[in-house]
């Protein structure tokens, strides 16, 4: 699986459950998002418009994602809510890595650029540093209905939080595309 066909099967609505452990409080927080994931293509406006911002030749990405998401967490109950675009762009001699534009960073509300590593257990890793921290995330799927991820972010200071989330697509059934070339596949 490339980065391409990772964000394909990343398509859709999702219901996203996470538990977060902030390891220098001794404290766990729960929360919970709905996700929408759409697949951008990589001639997409703004697709191009993030290449740009990086200085990246927008023939170089491979595609793109706009993520927006809506949820609470435990201790504030406040609603979180947002969206970005994700861009991939493979390193020319190693497709399975590259880096990976973000408009806003989750971490810290600006854009940020990060590397993405795509395993051959199909596993994607994501490693971003930031002004102040560092983070590095684990993605992957467990059925084409459940995915998994595990993060873990480090302060300069030395504070970190792991978090592990599930992640069940609403509606159930694989994204279109995929469904289309498995009954191709079947005739």
């Amino acid at each position: 699986m490339d980065i391409k066909e990772f964000f394909e099967l990343s398509a859709g609505k999702w219901f996203s459950h996470r538990t977060s452990h902030h390891l220098a409080f001794k404290q766990s927080e729960d929360g919970k998002s709905d996700i929408t994931i759409e697949m951008l293509t990589a001639d997409d406006p703004e697709v191009v418009k993030l290449c740009q911002q990086y200085e990246v030749d927008p023939n170089a990405a491979s595609c793109g994602a706009r993520v927006s998401w809506n949820g609470t967490m435990e201790w504030d109950e406040e609603k979180h809510t947002g969206s970005t675009v994700l861009v991939s762009v493979p390193d020319p001699d190693n497709f399975n890595q590259g880096k990976l534009l973000r408009e806003m960073g989750y971490a810290e509300k600006t854009p940020v650029a990060g590397r993405y590593m795509m395993g051959s257990d199909e596993a994607l890793t994501l490693i971003t540093e930031y002004e102040t921290m560092s983070s590095e995330e684990r993605l992957w799927f467990a059925s084409p209905n459940l995915r998994m991820r595990v993060s873990v972010l480090k302060r300069f200071g030395g504070f970190s939080m792991a978090s592990f989330t599930s992640e069940i697509r609403m509606g159930g059934g694989q994204p279109a595309a995929k469904t289309a070339d498995a009954s191709t596949a079947s005739s």
